[in-house]
């Protein structure tokens, strides 16, 4: 024992087995090549892990040769309800259908869903269009999980309960979640370390009630503790609480004496090694580093105040996790401070143990759902006041190095005000932006439609011209999903350091060009809106009521616009009797590289623009209508040369754009298409343009 002991206490043992993890940890996740055991099947066979159903469609984890998601579309609702009856953990279904390997985002610095499948180790869904279940799996997790799950939903309608036990928040109004989302405080309904915690701090309470040993009572604790990590699926913060309490009791029962710092570092190294693939997930980053930052900080925290208990926990929480809810949401909400203060002992000392005992005696409901109006109806509150948001730009690895850092430096000098010198670098990497020389032009991958992005040198100000939109159409009974693509756009713009749109243009009113303006106008701030030349459809006067409505100015058919330094010229040649012909053509000049916005103007307004303007060689060309063969005649891409030509269009889209014919005409430009090349950026400065993509 004694030999173990100076093993584990050996900080070189300890610092070398840390190095060896990590560049495990880096090969594994980073450049090893995935090396899926699917190929090109068209029939899948496997067991139910999980089961998540939104609108119409059915989502099921799938374990078969290796993990995968299974979609699939019902038709009708005695459809859903029938197979909700027989789809759940433990069935065992044969899947026909096709075989698809997901794609990295392709507007930058937005929700990666192959990163998230690979934190998962899933590399590949399945869109069935049949399915059959073949058989069932009578272990006795599942079917205890199938029990509980059911059970749960009998009793409670809210949700609350199987987020509390089983992980699953699905079940929350959609909208009281985003208002956690904005006060900082989801980490309350995702299983945590808090949660093992207070699980197991009930038990041991029960437990020492018939009066057994200290270490009887811990051994009791750890095998629930194990059970309910396998029922909750080895959620990855689940799996480091769990780790950590093994760990911990282990030290104690050997009488290692080994630091709890040190335990914590074993626990993370330990999990890594079964699964280095928890790095990606943001659950484990979260919960590992607040708890890191507890554990490291705690005689900071010893106080019988318990208010100023709860500040100083939320403050450390805040401080060691700033950098990942930076790079993953661009803004925060300082508000969340006072959020976890008041809301954390609510749920806590109230809500979470309510749920536990409303699950086993179910007439405590009324009760429980009296508290949550309470919860809900604070969280409501708190997140409209907006006032304590701070839009920060992601933060770059060496930013991050520095960071923490200093975090080390405050622990180990214990001087509280270097604090103010991790405030300053977070605000002076903000303000650095607006020292950037460089005009961006972005051309952004909105599925079938357009959205071009232009932000200025140094001022920072953007202007947009067109969102991007997609009708969203009911299927049979189904409401139509509604899914804004502009949610992206503006999560971008935060991750850039932009917390302004200092001027929306729409080139027409058709809804692949327009139909998310009225998302951004309600979710983001807006400086003024410039229409195009014509007539009025539907969508472009809801557009007019909301601005009226908001106090933003607007104006139609206007001849140039001053971006300073730069100026946008409009290229009118009257009005047409279609939508696409009216479309606003943008001209702009930048360090001598000239660009084009053709909107979806056609092959006549194309020749009246050559006749009406002199317009020669243009370096930068956003190709007319998608690529359709109604634009980008022979003679206007012989006349204008573009040296390239960005073609913006959705991914096998129903038209067949681009047209062979266009490509042909364009075959002496280089072309990117946002359905092969994702978003393209031009970086424009002293008269050099740089080109990079964001691919799927």
């Amino acid at each position: 024992m004694k030999k173990l002991k100076t093993i584990f206490v050996s900080k070189t043992f300890f610092l070398s087995l840390i190095f060896l993890v990590f560049i495990l940890t880096w090969y594994q996740v980073f450049f090893k090549n995935d090396n899926s055991r699917f190929s090109n099947e068209e029939e899948i066979t496997g067991l139910i892990k999980s089961k998540k159903v939104t609108n119409n469609k059915i989502t099921l984890e799938l374990k078969s040769k290796e993990n995968i998601i299974i979609n699939y579309y019902v038709d009708t609702y005695d459809e859903l309800n029938k197979l909700n009856d027989v789809l759940y953990e433990g069935i065992i279904i044969t899947a026909h259908g096709t075989l698809n390997q997901p794609s990295n985002n392709t507007i930058p610095n937005t929700f990666n869903y192959k990163k998230y499948l690979k934190s998962k180790k899933i590399y590949y869904t399945f869109k069935t269009d049949a399915l059959e279940v073949v058989g069932q799996n009578y272990n006795i997790y599942y079917q205890f999980k199938h029990w509980l799950s059911k059970r749960i939903e009998t009793i409670d309608d809210t949700g609350y309960i199987k987020a509390f036990v089983l992980g699953s928040k699905n079940k929350i109004d959609e909208d009281i979640f985003k208002t956690y989302q904005n006060n900082g405080i989801t980490h309350l309904f995702a299983i945590s370390g808090m949660h093992i915690s207070l699980f197991s701090s009930i038990l041991l309470f029960l437990i020492k009630k018939v009066h057994l040993k200290d270490n009887q009572a811990y051994k009791i604790v750890l095998l629930f503790l194990l059970g309910y990590t396998f029922l909750v699926s080895f959620t990855a913060s689940v799996v480091r609480a769990f780790t950590l309490v093994l760990l911990l009791y282990l030290n104690k029962r050997l009488k290692l004496g080994i630091r709890t710092t040190r335990i914590f570092m074993y626990a993370i190294v330990l999990i890594l090694l079964l699964n280095p693939f928890f790095i990606l997930d943001i659950g484990f980053l979260y919960s590992s580093l607040t708890s890191f930052g507890l554990i490291l900080f705690s005689d900071y925290l010893k106080t019988s105040n318990k208010v100023l208990a709860l500040f100083k926990v939320s403050l450390i929480a805040l401080l060691f996790s700033l950098p990942i809810t930076i790079n993953n949401f661009y803004e925060y909400n300082f508000l969340s401070i006072l959020a976890n203060i008041v809301i954390v002992p609510l749920v806590s000392t109230i809500i979470y143990p309510l749920s536990l005992i409303t699950l086993i005696f179910p007439f405590f409901h009324p009760i429980l759902k009296f508290f949550l109006m309470i919860l809900e109806s604070i969280s409501t509150i708190l997140s409209s006041i907006t006032w304590f948001k701070i839009i920060l730009p992601k933060m770059p690895w060496f930013l991050i190095i520095g960071y923490y850092f200093i975090i080390y430096l405050i622990f180990k000098t214990k001087k509280k005000g270097l604090v103010i010198l991790l405030i300053a670098l977070l605000l002076g990497y903000k303000l650095s932006f607006n020292f950037d020389n460089n005009f961006y032009v972005y051309y952004l991958d909105v599925g079938q439609g357009d959205s071009i992005l232009l932000i200025n040198p140094r001022s920072r100000k953007a202007t947009l011209i067109d969102t991007g939109g997609k009708k969203s159409v009911s299927y049979n009974e189904f409401p139509p999903n509604e899914y804004h693509i502009s949610n992206n756009i503006i999560t971008f713009l935060k991750s850039i350091n932009i917390s302004k749109i200092n001027t929306l243009i729409t080139t027409h009113g058709d809804y692949d060009h327009m139909g998310e303006s009225l998302n951004i106008v309600n979710n983001f701030k807006v400086g003024k809106v410039v229409l195009n030349c014509g007539s009025l459809n539907e969508l472009e006067q809801d557009l007019i009521t909301l601005l009226d409505k908001k106090h933003i100015k607007y104006s139609k058919c206007i001849n140039q616009l001053d971006i300073s330094p730069i100026k946008l010229y409009f290229l009118n040649s009257g009005e047409y009797d279609n939508e696409n012909d009216n479309s606003n053509v943008i001209y702009l000049k930048c360090d001598g590289i000239k660009f084009l916005f053709m909107g979806d103007a056609g092959v006549e307004k194309e020749k009246d623009i050559l006749n009406k303007y002199n317009i020669s060689v243009i370096d930068v060309l956003k190709i007319g209508h998608h690529g359709s063969k109604t634009s980008s005649s022979k003679e206007f891409i012989t006349k204008i040369k573009p040296k390239y030509s960005i073609i913006s269009v959705g991914k096998n889209n129903r038209y067949g754009h681009p047209n062979k014919e266009v490509l042909e005409n364009l075959k002496d430009s280089k072309i990117y298409r946002t359905d092969q090349d994702g978003s393209i950026m031009f970086k424009i400065k002293n008269n050099k343009l740089k080109i990079k993509t964001c691919s799927p």
